[in-house]
């Protein structure tokens, strides 16, 4: 399926927001999500199916001062 993530157009085969994730090599325990511009904890990944179109979104937290 074609899914927009991050705002690039991504091919994936992932079913689950967990499983892209570590498909894509992003430290799951170290980033916020969000699916079609909803924020989905990080308890609720492996529920959290995918579908064809949906936009993800993938932040790391930033330092500074």
């Amino acid at each position: 399926m074609r899914i927009d993530l991050n705002g690039a157009s991504t091919v994936t085969d992932a079913g689950t927001l967990a499983v892209l994730l570590d498909e894509q090599g992003f430290d799951a325990a170290s980033v916020a999500t969000a699916l079609d511009g909803l924020f989905v904890a990080r308890s609720a990944r492996a529920a959290t199916v995918l579908r064809d179109g949906a936009k993800v979104e993938v932040l790391s937290p930033m330092q500074g001062g």
